[in-house]
């Protein structure tokens, strides 16, 4: 039998709604460094306002990198900050007080 193979991890989901699939299409397309909020993430992804959904894809769905992902005001997720501050740092993303200093969304 073949190996299967998949070039992203929305492959993985097949059962992803487009809501879903929209998402983890933009969260894939994150590269190190990058910093995008929950609403930025929504409406790239086609569903504008949507930005607690996002959040909540994050918490439901393992394997993206959550950590590139902020709030409106650039602060962190909350109870994560110590982590989300460490794998942005290893970026080169400088964060000051729970919160990144600067991001395309600014």
């Amino acid at each position: 039998m073949p190996r299967l193979r998949w070039s992203t991890i929305s492959d993985l989901c097949e059962h992803f709604t487009s809501f879903e699939s929209a998402v983890a299409e933009v969260l894939d397309a994150l590269r190190p460094g990058e910093v995008i909020t929950y609403g930025e993430v929504a409406a790239e992804a086609g569903y504008p306002g949507a930005h607690r959904a996002v959040g909540r894809f994050l918490r439901d769905h393992g394997g993206y990198h959550w950590w590139r992902v902020v709030n409106s005001a650039g602060r962190l997720a909350p109870g994560h900050e110590a982590e989300q501050c460490r794998l942005l740092a290893a970026e080169g993303v400088r964060v000051s007080d729970g919160r990144v200093e600067s991001w395309s969304g600014q």
